[in-house]
């Protein structure tokens, strides 16, 4: 491979969520019984007119501002012909020369070959809106291979195409490129983005060259990949076999595969179509879209922060490390919680009354312990509960009084051990961590004489074994006997002011 310089271009089709199709009123749910959502304009039954979906319009326009294209003022739809049994209409009703979306760019950051963090653009070349296909269910579903059914609920679901330029030269690349727009989408919330249910798919068209060379070589174009995994596995054989054909002398073929799970390897599908086999016309149905400026405008002031430039600005403002900020801003309602939390701290502490340089001091230390309970506690529940943190019972409110505990800024503090039980009791009942920490007395220990006395029972308790241990060299023990301590003060104490009195003992 060393010779060649692979070169991708990548096609995505989201799924918009819209309460509607995009021609008709009919409304869509995943998995609901086949057929159930149709309708005869869906259906495309005779005398049957297609109607826009202005949300579908809207959002697209969002996607479009949100990935820096050029929005085109008058725009306009297309009949695509061409025959597949889940197309009830015989055709596809798409967007050819004039696309709502025109040029554009995604910006992001992956790590290459070198295992460097390296920062990427890859040009878009477009972006268009068109309706869904059905579904066909074969004998995996049936039992009975000499038979197919169609279940048209999806036909008419508006369906956002992004193309974008042949930017792309490695496979682990144009992963990171799909993240990116995935991640773009999810936040200004126009698709769920959910590969497993099928509303993004991505088909990569990939072509090899001799290095050095400007001349695009050949492609071929994998078709409705749902998954990373299996995207990243169906370019790394896709290339490798077109590696071996033109090392062999043989020609690659312009044609459309399937990537077989199984296998692990492309199949041929059919030929590679152009332009010309689908003989585009203008939908005579359906008028000329305009969009004016002030839409636009609109629009686009309503447009939220995007993950690049959050990550951006927790790692300005608050030093978060990159990989942290990563983490945070992977979900828009993660980092929106977290943006919160941060905004309560600082309030809390200008309302306190401190010195400029303290009070900086003390949010900063109050923020990377947001950081890390969010990323190393919060995140797990929420995995394990599979939902979103919206949709969770801790707040804000909750999370900055819990903070604020765990770092001493009140009048009691809760020590990290008894505040992962805290944090546990709020995801599961929704209660402020005062009112926890209260029911369960988990307030740490402020008597000095009261963690001596835990200390002095334990030392009493283990000294033919990890004192006298300790005492013959074997100062690991010493984490044993704070354990013990902290576990006879049900995690109240201090564990530094438990580790400081009992070498003072140790050494008496």
């Amino acid at each position: 491979m060393d010779k060649y310089e692979i070169v991708i271009g990548l096609e995505i089709h989201a799924e918009l969520c819209t309460d509607s199709k995009l021609f008709c009123n009919c409304a869509y749910t995943f998995g609901a019984s086949a057929n159930d959502c149709t309708c005869p304009v869906c259906l495309g039954m005779p005398g049957t007119l297609p109607v826009i979906n202005q949300r579908a319009l809207e959002f697209v326009v969002r996607a479009g501002l949100a990935m820096n294209c050029e929005i085109t003022t008058s725009s306009k739809f297309d009949r695509k012909n061409y025959f597949y049994p889940d197309l009830p209409k015989n055709y596809q009703i798409s967007q050819h020369d004039r696309p709502l979306c025109e040029g554009g760019k995604v910006e992001f950051e992956f790590i290459n070959d070198e295992s460097r963090r390296v920062e990427k653009t890859v040009r878009l070349r477009r972006i268009h809106l068109e309706e869904d296909a059905g579904k066909s269910i074969h004998a995996e579903v049936t039992g009975d291979p000499t038979r197919s059914f169609m279940d048209f609920n999806r036909a008419g679901v508006p369906l956002m195409e992004i193309v974008s330029e042949p930017d792309i030269h490695s496979p682990e690349e144009a992963i990171a490129y799909c993240r990116a727009v995935k991640e773009i989408l999810e936040y200004i919330e126009v698709s769920d983005c959910n590969m497993e249910e099928g509303s993004l798919r991505c088909e990569p068209n990939i072509s090899l060259r001799p290095k050095g060379s400007q001349e695009l070589g050949t492609r071929t174009e994998i078709k409705n990949m749902n998954s990373f995994q299996f995207l990243l596995a169906a370019m790394k054989y896709e290339v490798t076999r077109q590696a071996r054909i033109i090392d062999s002398g043989g020609e690659v073929v312009q044609e459309t595969m399937l990537f077989d799970e199984n296998t692990g390897k492309t199949v041929a599908m059919r030929g590679k179509e152009e332009a010309d086999d689908y003989r585009y016309f203008p939908e005579p149905d359906l008028v000329h879209v305009q969009i004016d400026d002030e839409w636009k405008e609109e629009i686009k002031q309503a447009l939220p922060e995007l993950p690049a430039d959050r990550r951006k600005k927790f790692k300005d403002e608050f030093g978060i490390l990159d990989h942290d900020a990563k983490l945070l801003t992977e979900k828009r309602h993660l980092a929106d919680f977290f943006d919160e939390v941060a905004k309560k701290l600082a309030d809390f502490f200008d309302e306190a009354t401190i010195k400029t340089k303290e009070r900086n001091s003390e949010l900063t230390t109050c923020v990377k312990s947001c950081v890390n309970w969010i990323i190393g506690d919060l995140r797990p529940l929420l995995k394990a509960a599979k939902i979103d943190i919206q949709d969770s019972k801790v707040t804000p409110e909750h999370f900055v009084d819990l903070i604020l505990y765990l770092e001493g800024k009140k009048d009691r503090k809760i020590e990290a051990p008894n505040a992962k039980v805290v944090l546990n009791d709020v995801f599961e009942t929704g209660k402020m961590p005062e009112q926890i920490a209260k029911e369960k007395d988990l307030f740490a220990i402020t008597d000095d004489s009261t963690i001596e006395a835990a200390v002095l029972k334990v030392l009493e308790e283990h000294k033919e074994g990890a004192v006298k241990d300790y005492r013959n060299g074997k100062t690991a023990t010493l984490r044993f006997l704070v354990g013990q301590v902290m576990r006879a003060t049900k995690g109240k104490a201090n564990p530094q002011l438990v580790n400081q009195i009992l070498m003072e003992k140790l050494s008496a």
